[in-house]
């Protein structure tokens, strides 16, 4: 049976991923100095203006306005007058954690009744998150979702580097693949729309943009003469970023998981330490489902594991292998249960989730990319006696 999957990506320029790269850049400075410290930092972008809102418990001091200025200018934001590094309204809202969540986090039910070292943290939040991984690319991810993260970055490589020097820092990205069964076979459309300088004419930038872009991204062999290409649909686009729509944090939570291919529990995870469960235990979800495919127990697993707040242990976890399995999945849940520790301080300690290495999630997608610990793969060869 055909049929059509699609994701969608943004480039760092985004309205919402710039937001998002402003609260980890908050999260890595304070963790820099305070591995301890808590945090859920919130921010809004439109044109002049960043809003840096939310939760910041910690021991060490960090210049807020210099780390959105510096984080502003890195993206690119540096020409014009609608939004730019140097002219930014910095507003700052902080708050300390409030008493009710950290006594839950401090001390959780289990060490309250004599637990573990791993007890000693409890859920920051209650929810439900979950981890995926197939096996139908190298890095274990759907296909779409890596071409629109690919296509995204080469946006900003080309940017950048000067080879379009054209270009602004605003873009989205689209792939469409036309699958048989499980299989992708083709890919079927391909939309980019990149911001632009005025001077550049849209014959130019869609010429650029397949030569340099697209044609450097997508093998060859996925495309046919009937795979369509939408560049720039609307015709122009030259106001771009917080000036062309405001940003907020945690509104692409889907380009940054799977691109759509598996639910999402709807917590976002940029500037949030490591005792949110929605990002930590979104990454050991990940982490126990590519170990599951690299071991070959299934082609395809999804894990939602769900916490209770100030509780360490998960209250509840479920196995999806889609019918690829190659064992029970009632072994594979059995294998996860006995190889992981979901509590929240064993997740920390086993990715080292206390040193600022977040910032560089925050855009290209949280997955896929080997930089971060949670793509290892070296629980696969504990697993495969699983067989």
């Amino acid at each position: 049976m055909r049929h059509f999957f699609t994701s969608e990506s943004v480039t760092e320029g985004h309205p919402d991923k710039v937001c998002d790269q402003i609260a980890d850049a908050v999260l890595d400075a304070v963790l820099a100095q305070d591995p301890a410290s808590r945090a859920a930092i919130e921010c809004c972008a439109t044109t002049g203006m960043v809003l840096v809102m939310g939760e910041l418990s910690t021991n060490c001091y960090v210049d807020i306005s210099r780390i959105v200025k510096d984080t502003v200018k890195g993206i690119g934001y540096t020409h014009g007058q609608g939004f730019s590094y140097n002219s930014l309204a910095v507003i700052t809202a902080i708050h300390g954690q409030s008493a009710d969540i950290a006594r839950g986090v401090d001390a959780s039910a289990e060490s309250r009744e004599g637990g573990s070292v791993y007890d000693s943290i409890g859920a920051g939040d209650q929810g439900m998150m979950f981890g995926y991984a197939v096996n139908e690319t190298p890095e274990l991810m759907p296909l779409t979702a890596v071409l629109a993260h690919k296509l995204a970055m080469r946006l900003a490589e080309v940017r950048k580097s000067g080879l379009l020097p054209y270009l602004r820092p605003d873009g989205k990205t689209q792939v469409t693949v036309e699958y048989e069964g499980a299989k992708p076979v083709r890919v079927d459309t391909i939309v980019v729309s990149a911001q632009h300088d005025e001077n550049v004419s849209q014959e130019q930038l869609a010429k650029d943009i397949k030569e340099f872009v697209i044609r450097e991204i997508v093998d060859p062999s996925l495309m046919d003469g009937d795979t369509r290409i939408f560049i720039n649909p609307t015709g122009r686009f030259e106001i771009g970023g917080p000036e062309g729509d405001s940003g907020l944090t945690g509104r692409k939570i889907i380009v940054d998981t799977y691109g759509g291919r598996c639910p999402h529990g709807g917590g976002s995870f940029s500037g949030k330490d490591s005792t949110k469960v929605d990002r930590s235990a979104a990454y050991m979800a990940r982490y126990i489902c590519k170990n599951v495919v690299a071991a070959g127990l299934a082609d395809e697993c999804e894990l939602q594991v769900a916490y209770a707040i100030g509780v360490a242990n998960p209250v509840s976890l479920y196995v999806n292998t889609f019918g690829t399995a190659k064992v029970p999945e009632e072994k594979i849940e059995r294998a996860i249960r006995e190889n992981f520790d979901l509590r929240p301080a064993a997740i920390i300690e086993k990715l080292g989730l206390r040193r600022p290495i977040f910032r560089q999630t925050a855009a290209y997608g949280h997955f896929g990319r080997d930089a971060f610990p949670w793509e290892a793969t070296d629980m696969a060869e504990t697993l495969k006696r699983y067989l």
